[in-house]
């Protein structure tokens, strides 16, 4: 008789939850307004273990996974989740696959990656090939819809968890940013790192002068997405101009790997979100372009998958402390990991990436 081994284990089922959750104050940035912010679950089914996957993003998302993706993942080999990656992508030609397509494969690729591990009885972070114990992160929120106080008061929280960088989010009022920025650094120190998000609200000579305001005035470090990222040819001249010791800094956006290599000239710092990039297999991917063209890479938000992720990348900078992102991931998933002094690591004790929904927390969210 044959022996049957571990790795002959084919995905049986795909169930797919959305779950929209109110912010808790409205929150605005240079260029969007929201009051709420909605996940996608994905989980997948085989060999007696279900792996979790999730993205941030519209209800959309669930329709496209249902009506293009499933049909690849159920029967597929659960060892081999980059090859449904593959499938998945090649099965979005028409459809269209970056924005919404992207998310929908990376929330399944992240599942799959947390299957294989759960079946292989290992972390996530121990079954990629690992290069860091833990990844640094810098608090994110500082909206241009909070008061004065809640900004002081969210950012020196932060440092006083011991958490050395910060971000907040410039661009939508320039004339009230200065305030606003002088009551950060006041919040904050003169020894913590400030960062600033402008969300692609400036044209490109608004952003010039506003790069070396920051960084005279404000000592600010770290400019994200002065213009849009996807004005290749307006973050190249910023980059260069930009003053020293401020670094240009996007990618948020980038969905499959040519945004990545679009972005490499006009940028100090590429930046790479897990559940819009491709999953695991296409943050695996940006990770190596970046490593290639000796860039170091920041993951943008959902910090409990992207902590084993990041650890794999070669040249990783740090991770987004996205305040909705933590606030939900905590609310939501048993196996939320808190960062300590500045830093965060993934559970190694815990099978996959460690994340259990809590479902009965999770139901009244749900939308149908």
């Amino acid at each position: 008789m044959a022996t049957v081994t571990r790795t002959d284990v084919a995905v049986e089922g795909l169930d797919i939850g959305v779950f929209e959750v109110p912010t808790d104050e409205p929150e605005s940035d240079g260029t969007l307004e929201w009051d709420s912010t909605t996940l996608v679950v994905v989980e997948v089914h085989g060999g007696g273990e279900m792996g979790l996957g999730y993205t941030y993003g519209p209800r959309a998302v669930a329709t496209l996974i249902d009506e293009k993706l499933a049909q690849n993942v159920r029967g597929s080999d659960a060892f081999a989740p980059a090859c449904t990656y593959m499938y998945n992508a090649k099965q979005l030609r028409n459809a269209g696959r970056p924005g919404i397509g992207a998310m929908a494969v990376s929330a399944v690729d992240v599942a799959l990656w947390d299957l294989k591990a759960r079946l292989l009885d290992v972390a996530l972070v121990d079954l990629l090939p690992r290069l860091h114990d833990a990844v640094p992160v810098y608090g994110s929120g500082g909206f241009t819809s909070y008061s004065l106080s809640r900004l002081r008061e969210q950012l020196g929280d932060w440092v006083a968890e011991g958490i050395p960088r910060v971000k907040m989010k410039v661009g939508r009022d320039p004339d009230a940013d200065p305030k606003r920025l002088d009551a950060a650094r006041a919040a904050i120190g003169d020894d913590t790192q400030l960062f600033v998000d402008a969300n692609g609200a400036f044209d490109r000579q608004e952003a010039l002068a506003w790069a070396e305001r920051y960084a005279l005035e404000w000592n600010v470090t770290w400019f994200e997405e002065p213009v849009s990222s996807a004005d290749f040819e307006g973050l190249r001249p910023l980059r260069e101009r930009s003053p020293a010791g401020l670094e240009i800094a996007a990618g948020e956006y980038g969905y499959v790997l040519a945004d990545f290599r679009n972005l490499l000239g006009g940028v100090d710092c590429l930046q790479a979100d897990v559940t819009r990039c491709g999953g695991i297999t296409g943050l695996l991917q940006a990770a190596g372009l970046a490593h290639g063209h000796d860039r170091p890479l920041s993951g943008h938000c959902a910090p409990s998958i992207s902590a084993h992720a990041l650890c794999a990348a070669p040249t990783l900078r740090h991770l987004e402390w996205f305040h909705d992102h933590v606030r939900i991931e905590r609310m939501l998933f048993d196996g939320f990991q808190d960062p300590q002094d500045g830093v965060v690591r993934p559970d190694s004790s815990r099978p996959g990436h460690g994340l259990e929904l809590k479902r009965a927390d999770a139901e009244r969210y749900a939308v149908s």
